[in-house]
């Protein structure tokens, strides 16, 4: 399988740290959170990897170039205005030979990529979720399924609410690019309502943090720093 990293974003909720770096550069002990991002799927077996970038986006390709020294080979794709997940996706149509991974470039995750990518192929639906279950979803996607199969969706609710989150990482059939128009559009509100009933749901009780906030930052620095073998850290 192929895969495609979103590191477009400006990381705005993690000012100052983000006024003179992208997100994907902000370091987790020791590298940036991209970084653990390639390794892990490298990892998983999967090389091949579109990269979209938007914000800094010279910073990010001068620091990781083609990919070789961390074991992959990297393709860009540059966005002069932002197009959203799903747009980000469309623009890097030309990459895509077949089923294909998507993950945040500003989140860490130690996800499984290897029986992720077996679980999307022993199903039919064209869409594979990562999701894991949160006491508190305030602030997430939060991802309503039955027997596996994704039937609604409640974005980012308000109050104290349990159940399964959506972390943002997917596996897709090829075929998902004719479901995604042109210009900017997102998966989570353009995309996903409208393919109720061809999403699997994968939960994965891993460790998961889309470093939003600082806050969130400092707390996923002081879990690789206490659990540095699950992230190839030396400390």
């Amino acid at each position: 399988m192929q895969a495609i990293i979103m590191a477009g974003g400006v990381g705005s909720r993690l000012r100052p740290l983000t006024n003179t770096l992208p997100k994907p550069l902000v370091k987790i002990i020791d590298k940036p959170v991209m970084e653990y991002v390639i390794e892990n799927l490298v990892a998983g077996g999967v090389k091949d990897i579109a990269v979209t970038v938007g914000y800094k986006a010279e910073m990010i390709i001068d620091y990781f170039g083609d990919g070789s020294a961390f074991g992959a080979k990297l393709k860009y794709y540059a966005e002069d205005v932002p197009l959203g997940t799903a747009g980000g996706v469309k623009n890097a149509s030309d990459f895509i030979v077949d089923d294909f991974l998507v993950m945040s470039a500003d989140g860490l995750c130690n996800i499984d990529v290897k029986e992720f990518c077996n679980f999307h192929h022993s199903h039919t639906s064209r869409v594979s979720m990562a999701v894991r279950y949160m006491p508190d979803a305030r602030g997430y996607g939060l991802v309503k399924e039955k027997d596996g199969v994704v039937t609604s969706f409640a974005e980012k609710p308000k109050f104290v609410v349990s159940g399964l989150i959506n972390m943002g990482i997917y596996a897709f059939d090829k075929s998902i690019l004719r479901d995604i128009p042109e210009g900017r559009s997102d998966f989570s509100y353009d995309i996903f309502p409208k393919l109720i009933g061809d999403i699997r749901t994968y939960e994965s009780d891993c460790f998961w943090s889309d470093i939003g906030t600082l806050p969130d930052y400092y707390m996923t620095n002081h879990y690789v720093c206490m659990h540095p073998n699950n992230f190839r850290v030396s400390i």
